[in-house]
């Protein structure tokens, strides 16, 4: 899949791959993942495009849409908790001295048009709103790539620009008082299991060393799975890993970890994490060997 140099016509599609809601992500013929680019979802979970289910080659789904933990996780997508004070992530705010709050602050991205869509991958705009005010406009570039017989990668950039004109700030929990809790941005929630997952770099084990840290690479084992997410541009891998593996199974990369990230008029903020999926446990050896695949 190749982003186009200029806009295309929609190629034809069938009711198997493609719905008015939905469209099958393909690689090495197999389905793979299943975009839902006009979800039908409550304000409270600000609702926005999602990939869920997402499976290895050999089916074994990675993971998990609305669980009871945290409804508003939806498999993988790009959530944000504070746009200029508008949550992009969904459920409770994170007010300043009064911890998590209900607020009506909710925003909503929203699809406006397909730049490339084919089997194996899309190009797509989405406007994110609140209010019907318009705060952020995107360009979404997805893509699935076959590594190996067990393994494929997911090739994931986006990039938002502020077409207003006035200068915004990204935010987190984090940089509005609650230490840790610097999400927001490409965020991955992974199916639960009997035994939390595993999680490691290259050169350190366990969430509290990988947690908060920047890193080439961060692997995540489940019972019959890993996933290797890799920060695929100089700014992306400047940001920070947000990991959980007790608490629920979850891994972001941070746009604002522990200070607001400024967002002038304007300007254009682009992020792109290619993560590898894999059938099995994964050595570091052979996670590094794979990520050097996708990246190449």
């Amino acid at each position: 899949m190749k982003p186009p140099s200029k806009p295309t016509k929609h190629p034809t599609t069938t009711a198997a791959t493609t719905s008015p809601t939905a469209l099958v992500l393909r690689c090495a013929g197999r389905a793979v993942g299943r975009y839902h680019y006009r979800p039908a979802l409550a304000p409270d979970l600000s609702p926005r495009p999602y990939l869920h289910p997402v499976t290895t080659l050999r089916g074994t789904p990675v993971t998990e849409e609305r669980p009871d933990d945290h409804l508003h996780h939806l498999g993988v997508s790009v959530a944000v908790p504070d746009v200029a004070g508008i949550n992009f992530w969904g459920g409770r705010t994170f007010v300043r001295d009064r911890g998590p709050t209900p607020l009506d602050n909710h925003g909503e991205q929203r699809h406006q048009d397909w730049k490339l869509r084919d089997p194996d991958g899309f190009v797509e705009d989405l406007s994110w709103s609140s209010g019907g005010h318009e705060l952020l406009r995107e360009r979404r570039t997805v893509a699935a790539t076959e590594l190996t017989d067990t393994a494929w990668a997911l090739d994931f950039t986006y990039s938002l620009t502020n077409r207003g004109t006035e200068d915004l700030s990204i935010g987190s929990p984090a940089t509005n008082g609650r230490p840790g809790a610097g999400y927001g941005g490409f965020f991955w929630r992974a199916p639960r299991a009997a035994t939390p997952p595993t999680v490691h770099t290259a050169d350190a084990e366990g969430e509290s060393s990988v947690h908060g840290r920047t890193a080439p690479w961060l692997a995540l084992t489940g019972p019959d799975w890993t996933l290797v997410f890799a920060g695929a541009t100089e700014e992306t891998r400047k940001d920070p890993w947000f990991v959980r593996t007790e608490e629920y199974p979850g891994v972001g990369s941070s746009l604002a970890w522990d200070t607001r990230l400024p967002f002038p008029a304007g300007a254009t903020v682009v992020r792109r994490v290619v993560t590898v999926v894999a059938d099995g446990a994964l050595e570091r050896a052979e996670a590094a060997a794979l990520v050097r695949k996708a990246l190449s």
